[in-house]
């Protein structure tokens, strides 16, 4: 899957599983280009859009305070459990620094609000929010995480949260980790075992 196609097709909006399943499944489409192109991570895509990539790849944008920050946000929205991953694991950080510079107008946003963050941990804390305890950092966030329960004064903060939260969202989501996470496997022809025990037992044809 390009997960530079994925989000396009998202719109980088809400992230919604079935439309990023649905978008996936698009790239299934593309099997006369693939077979015309090399194989590996840049199959079926044209040379332009590799230089592009190296391009953007070779550049920095963010400060490394900045990845930082974004870093435990990250981790914040999606930590790692018994089942799968932390965005970190994810590298959801890298793929943030390729996004914003693959789409430029997230770039003022981003930076604006890490360093609204800061500024209030500052006033709050007298440190930066990489700096704050665990226990501070969620203190922080929850003020911003919860648009409708945020107090006037932290809407800059929400609106920076909610672009935070769905590029998180969909860096995790375009992964290997967050692919696997959510159980999508592909299409896997030859492997039907009939209807599953817990569908014929709601139905009552268990026994059928």
């Amino acid at each position: 899957m390009n997960r530079r196609d994925s989000l396009k097709a998202l719109g980088l909006a809400t992230l919604s599983t079935a439309v990023l399943l649905d978008a996936c499944k698009q790239d299934t489409n593309k099997t006369a280009e693939v077979a015309a192109t090399p194989a590996g991570d840049e199959a079926g895509r044209q040379p332009y859009e590799i230089d592009r990539d190296k391009k953007l790849k070779a550049e920095t944008f963010f400060t490394k305070q900045e990845m930082a920050t974004i870093t435990v946000l990250g981790d914040i929205i999606i930590p790692k459990d018994a089942h799968s991953g932390s965005a970190s694991d994810a590298k959801v950080p890298d793929f943030i620094e390729f996004i914003v510079k693959d789409i430029p107008e997230h770039q003022t946003p981003m930076r604006g609000g890490l360093r609204w963050l800061d500024l209030q941990c500052m006033n709050r804390y007298n440190r930066t929010f990489t700096d704050c305890t665990p226990q501070q950092q969620i203190e922080m966030v929850t003020e911003i995480a919860y648009p409708l329960k945020a107090k006037p004064e932290m809407k800059p903060g929400v609106i920076f949260f909610n672009r935070m939260r769905d590029l998180t969202a969909s860096g995790f989501y375009t992964s290997k980790i967050g692919i696997k996470d959510i159980g999508y496997v592909g299409n896997s022809p030859n492997r039907w075992t009939g209807v599953p025990e817990d569908i014929l037992k709601h139905y009552g044809m268990e026994h059928v």
